[in-house]
């Protein structure tokens, strides 16, 4: 079953300007792409200690993948897996929670809780 919610990492200042425009065209990374790079939450915790490791003031975006439509694509990448990618800027619009990246007692980073 496809997530209907994906999630993406952003710095204190990225988090900042997306509250502020009310748009994100992307992370470094993503402009380079072509594509902001999201996660299902199953894969989240992996791809913070893997692209996010020793950075401090990191925040969660929950978007709506179904109000987005067809601006994801799921697309094989790291080892194998399908991640959810938008092909397009994300809008506060589409945004459910966000918050401070928090991990639980196993290390495993929580949803964000407000919105």
């Amino acid at each position: 079953m496809t997530p209907t919610t994906a999630f993406k990492v952003l710095t204190g200042e990225q988090m900042a300007a997306l509250e502020k425009d009310g748009s994100f065209a992307g992370a470094p990374v993503d402009l380079a792409d072509g594509y902001i790079h999201l996660s299902t939450f199953e894969q989240l915790t992996e791809t913070v200690d893997k692209h996010f490791a020793g950075h401090d003031d990191l925040h969660v975006v929950e978007v709506d993948l179904e109000a987005l439509g067809d601006a994801v694509k799921w697309e094989e990448s790291r080892g194998g897996q399908l991640f959810p990618h938008l092909y397009g800027p994300l809008t506060l619009d589409v945004v459910v929670a966000y918050g401070p990246l928090h991990r639980d007692g196993t290390g495993q980073v929580q949803r964000p809780i407000t919105g």
